[in-house]
């Protein structure tokens, strides 16, 4: 496993203070189910940036870790279909509990390609919300033009989730160093598009 960088280290600390900088500020005139949602999710990415700062990439092999860190996406897609498709949400929220559950029972029982698959489906799943409804609300003027910055976040965890999930079946995309060289910027990218997309919506 690839040894953390100090740059590493910094750009997955800047995420965390950007998650945390989120959950101070929320967003107001929401429903309680949305503003948890929102909530939960860069409370997850703050504590994951801190485990991957303090244990470096090898917390990436822990089923807790990878477990824990689907949340990211469930929950902001939670949030996403709450605000504004509520009469899915019900059916939404069924999804991403059985997903999660999905994703805890295969890291432990069947962690090769039965658990990488689960984990891609629900990944896939979570991540075509975030990243289609915010451009396609921002596109219909629905929501403002600014608010399309969370899908582009949407479509930066589903990369890097998919390169996870592709490293773990031993047929990855790109190299294992090539994908943890990437993946704190990644996150640190994400995150900004993130801050950024529901500031605007603010």
């Amino acid at each position: 496993m690839k040894k953390m960088s100090a740059l590493d280290r910094i750009l997955l600390l800047v995420t965390g203070l950007l998650a945390a900088y989120q959950i101070v500020v929320g967003i107001d005139h929401l429903d309680a189910l949305p503003i948890v949602a929102y909530t939960v999710a860069f409370g997850v990415l703050l504590v994951a940036g801190l485990l991957l700062i303090i244990f470096g990439f090898d917390a990436l092999d822990s089923p807790l870790v990878v477990t824990v860190a689907a949340i990211i996406p469930l929950s902001l897609s939670l949030g996403l279909v709450a605000q504004h498709l509520a009469t899915l949400t019900t059916l939404y929220a069924a999804f991403a509990i059985v997903g999660l559950i999905a994703i805890a029972v295969t890291r432990l029982a069947a962690p090769g390609r039965v658990g990488a698959l689960v984990l891609t489906v629900v990944h896939g799943v979570a991540g075509l919300i975030i990243f289609g409804l915010p451009i396609l609300f921002s596109v219909q003027g629905k929501t403002p033009m600014g608010f399309a910055l969370v899908g582009v976040g949407g479509a930066l965890i589903g990369l890097g989730g998919l390169l996870l999930a592709f490293l773990k079946t031993g047929k990855p995309i790109l190299s294992q160093s090539t994908i943890l060289t990437v993946l704190p910027g990644l996150l640190l990218l994400m995150t900004a598009a993130f801050v950024a997309g529901f500031a605007v919506a603010r």
